[in-house]
């Protein structure tokens, strides 16, 4: 009896033990499972997806099969989303527009005509300095080693000129603008045998010709919502709204009236040959470089600030191998033609990469510059052309 006893108390115990011991497995292993899940939230909280080529974060929910925290779920979702919208947005405000350019030495010995494009120019630099895009044409003169001089330094002027700038308000522009242009003068003039050696010059070293070496330059920074337009010289930057030219640079010719007092006050002379020429020998009244002609030449560049819209077209650059031959008007329509796709290709496929980083050649943009140094050449232009053409259309 008594054995009967104990072994039914012991077979008991043991089955006591056994549903214990089930029963903290149990508990193990759902907690093991809650610990799992949290962890799998986590780990798929943020990522990253590619959508329309913006890189955007993406919240992954991890939800049980009973539905748990879909009310958190649904408010979060929102929140996110929002958020997504906002930093596309953001990043397209700051992406470079499409552009296209084209260069030619036309019926010139000599290519003397130089091009930048500097996409983000100030997007590597440490966050408080201000997002923009930088394009220039500069047109020599006499030499081809000033122009090429600008090409290489003067975006880096404008962007230690802007260093440390979180907001730049319009004067500010201006200012920094204005003593760029500056050092970029002071340099090529009393830097000029290291500037033409650096460049390979065909002057000879020492040589009086080289101090009649000069450079138009005209600069468009192109930001989310605006464009300012620096200019010295007769090359020249317009605007195409709702297919209508509106002029953002206006030539420094030596008969402009406002340039031929200032010319005469300083005690220069305008004389008329083959059109009017500073003391008769240079055909524009502003310049960087042409050291023998100041200070009746200067650098000081004139700039203009324009804001943005909705119904902006494209922004043209050119030198003046095509103005000399194109109106305004006449650019911005083939321009738009192009923009629009109903002009046949000329222009080879593929894609060049804009100076600063990134893709951003367009093939209509391409086929407006070109198509616009074609015309100036069929319309007898003798000059070096240069154009560069942006696409300011807003993405649908």
């Amino acid at each position: 009896m008594e054995k009967t006893v104990s072994g039914d108390m012991m077979n008991n115990n043991s089955s006591s033990k056994r549903e214990a011991s089930a029963s903290c497995k149990k508990n193990a292993r759902a907690s093991r499972r809650q610990k799992l899940e949290l962890s799998r939230a986590r780990d798929v909280g943020v990522g990253e997806e590619d959508n329309g080529g913006v890189k955007c974060r993406k919240l992954q929910m991890f939800q049980d099969g009973k539905g748990k925290g879909k009310a958190e779920s649904g408010e979060l979702s929102q929140r996110v989303e929002q958020n997504l919208v906002e930093e596309k947005d953001s990043v397209r405000s700051e992406k470079c527009p499409n552009f296209g350019l084209s260069s030619i030495c036309g019926r010139r010995r000599d290519m003397e005509d130089f091009v930048a494009v500097h996409a983000s120019l100030c997007s590597k630099d440490i966050g408080d300095a201000p997002k923009f895009h930088y394009f220039a044409v500069y047109d020599g003169h006499g030499c081809s080693h000033v122009a090429k001089r600008c090409k290489e330094k003067l975006h880096e002027l404008v962007k230690e000129e802007l260093r440390g700038k979180e907001v730049v308000e319009s004067m500010e522009w201006k200012e920094a603008l204005e003593r760029s242009f500056a050092r970029m003068d002071e340099e090529v003039i009393t830097c000029k045998e290291a500037v033409m050696a650096a460049a390979g010059c065909r002057c000879l070293l020492p040589s009086p010709e080289s101090d009649a070496v000069g450079s138009t330059a005209v600069v468009a920074l192109v930001t989310p919502d605006k464009i300012i337009v620096a200019n010295c010289g007769d090359s020249r930057a317009v605007l195409a709204r709702k297919g209508k030219a509106i002029p953002l640079s206006v030539d420094h010719k030596p008969d402009r009236p406002d340039e031929l007092s200032r010319i005469q006050a300083a005690g220069g002379q305008v004389i008329y040959w083959e059109g009017a020429r500073v003391l008769g020998v240079l055909a524009m009244s502003r310049a960087i470089g042409d050291s023998y002609l100041k200070p009746y030449v200067t650098s000081e560049p004139e700039v203009t600030i324009t804001e943005r819209t909705g119904e902006d077209d494209c922004l043209i650059l050119a030198s003046d191998g095509l103005w000399d031959m194109v109106s305004n008007q006449t650019a911005c329509g083939v321009a738009g033609l192009c923009l629009d796709g109903k002009v046949v290709s000329m222009s080879p496929p593929g894609s060049v990469s804009g100076e600063g980083g990134g893709e951003y050649h367009d093939q209509a943009c391409a086929d407006a510059s070109l198509l616009l140094t074609k015309l100036a050449l069929v319309r007898r232009s003798s000059d070096n052309v240069s154009v560069v053409v942006i696409n300011l259309r807003k993405e649908t």
